[in-house]
């Protein structure tokens, strides 16, 4: 039975919506990987300067730069392995491996 007319609308909608949300988050992860290579350019500079001048400010900055980082990095993390994300392989591999646990102990029942 062919799916019917509003039913279809629905799902292209949420189509729509799924694909807005993808590329909202590339365009997201982009500017992150991007402002994470300019903080890295930064970090060598400052250490190279540091290691220089061992000017206390430029310690300072350096931690700032290297405690933005570590946050760009979680942010990105986060970014591309969400758990709506992974919420449907889960399920499936849950769903499947209950079956196949159960089929293992009909067929050792059934040869035993």
């Amino acid at each position: 039975m062919p799916p019917s007319e509003p039913d279809f609308e629905q799902a292209l909608d949420e189509l729509g919506r799924s694909l807005q949300t993808l590329q909202t988050r590339y365009a997201q992860v982009k500017t992150d990987q991007q402002r994470q290579e300019a903080l890295q350019q930064r970090v060598e500079q400052v250490q190279r300067d540091y290691a220089h001048t061992q000017d206390p400010s430029l310690k300072l900055e350096l931690r700032r730069l290297k405690d933005q980082l570590a946050e760009l990095e979680v942010a990105l993390e986060s970014q591309l392995f969400s758990w709506n994300s992974l919420k449907e392989p889960f399920w499936m591999a849950v769903r499947f491996g209950g079956v196949g646990i159960v089929l293992g102990w009909l067929l050792k029942s059934l040869a035993g």
